[in-house]
């Protein structure tokens, strides 16, 4: 926990996080890895399946859905949640489909995208499981594909924090739906359900939840001079609150923090030892370019040390996650950055492994 950065802002949000989108290095945390329910939040998740679709070419934007009795029922008018308004027996473009979701967070639309590409929630549920996995979204579990209420739904702030990282970085194409101002189907006329793209503070993204049992929260992200800041806040009592605490973060996360270049990309910040391995050490790299958020005028108190469990014990893979780069000012811990393995190191012969006993044995491993 960056605690020089907890001691100088706070929110009134239950969970939240603020994250450097190009690094993925933490800025700000608050119970960012406990779970929580996701409301409305869940659609990025259906938005991230139905892009990939479209990427695989087993799914076209025009490409036309038909609306269930269940999807009109669920998430039409009479359910009183967000909605399409989209009418019994048509058909509508995967296109509208997909702004619907992110601009009017339709529950409707999200089903109707879920029946047509999976054939029901339940099925469509397992793509976003399976999805989840393969980004590495560790403590989230999708249920359905509209975030409507489930004890067995639920995610994490630092888990959507980087779904929409996901999101940013994988589909820059399709970015622009996030900050269209409005949308109107079927005569009806309904603004982007994320205020804080109106306010002309940089926001262009990315989408807003609420269930009277979760609160309100949102997922946001903004680009301010090329420095992209992603941020989650769940919890809060209002549509206001919740526009107030986006805005606060945000701004402060911009303003309190300037963006350091430690390591550029590819270059080794230190190396892991290997016990038993082809080579004695693995070279640790960052996320691409390794980029610190640090406090303004904290430079000259910096040090900085790099912590994992090791020796590591071979097969150990290219970009295996193994390390974490700690950043101190006066010994509080103000940034943390993930570190991945450079190389792959295979398993050793009988006496590379032999070596590595005998100097366990008399050194300990240094």
């Amino acid at each position: 926990m960056p605690a020089l950065a907890q001691a100088d802002f706070d929110t009134k949000a239950k969970f939240a996080i603020l994250m450097d989108e190009d690094s993925g290095t933490v800025i700000f945390q608050k119970d960012a890895d406990l779970p929580m329910e996701p409301a409305s939040m869940a659609k990025l998740m259906t938005i991230a399946v139905v892009f990939n679709e479209i990427r695989s070419g087993r799914l076209s934007m025009t490409d036309e859905f038909f609306v269930s009795e269940h999807a009109w029922r669920t998430g039409g008018a009479s359910s009183g949640g967000s909605t399409m308004f989209a009418e019994l027996n048509s058909q509508i473009s995967v296109e509208n489909l997909i702004r619907s979701v992110i601009i009017q967070s339709g529950n409707d639309a999200a089903i109707i995208l879920a029946e047509g590409i999976a054939g029901s929630e339940g099925s469509f549920a397992a793509m976003m499981n399976e999805l989840g996995e393969e980004i590495g979204l560790a403590d989230s579990h999708f249920t359905n594909p509209t975030g409507l209420p489930d004890p067995d739904m639920y995610v994490t702030a630092r888990d959507l924090a980087d779904l929409a990282r996901y999101l940013i970085r994988e589909f820059p194409e399709y970015y622009h739906y996030f900050s269209e101002p409005e949308m109107e189907w079927n005569g009806i006329k309904q603004p982007n359900r994320n205020s804080l793209v109106e306010l002309g503070i940089g926001v262009d993204g990315l989408k807003t939840g609420h269930t009277e049992a979760a609160g309100y929260g949102s997922v946001i992200s903004t680009d301010e001079g090329g420095r992209r800041l992603v941020a989650v806040l769940h919890g809060l009592t209002s549509m206001a609150q919740r526009t107030e605490e986006g805005r606060k973060l945000i701004t402060w996360g911009a303003r309190a923090f300037e963006r350091v270049a430690a390591y550029p990309e590819g270059a080794v910040v230190a190396y892991a030892n290997v016990y038993g391995g082809t080579s004695p050490s693995v070279g640790l790299v960052g996320e691409g370019e390794v980029a610190l958020y640090l406090p303004r005028g904290s430079r000259k108190c910096l040090n900085a040390q790099v912590n994992y469990t090791g020796p590591l014990l071979p097969p150990v893979m290219q970009g295996d996650q193994i390390a974490e780069l700690q950043v101190f000012c006066d010994d509080q811990l103000v940034q943390t950055a993930p570190l991945y393995a450079a190389e792959t190191v295979g398993e050793g012969d009988i006496v590379r492994k032999a070596t590595d006993a005998l100097k366990q044995l008399a050194l300990g491993w240094l």
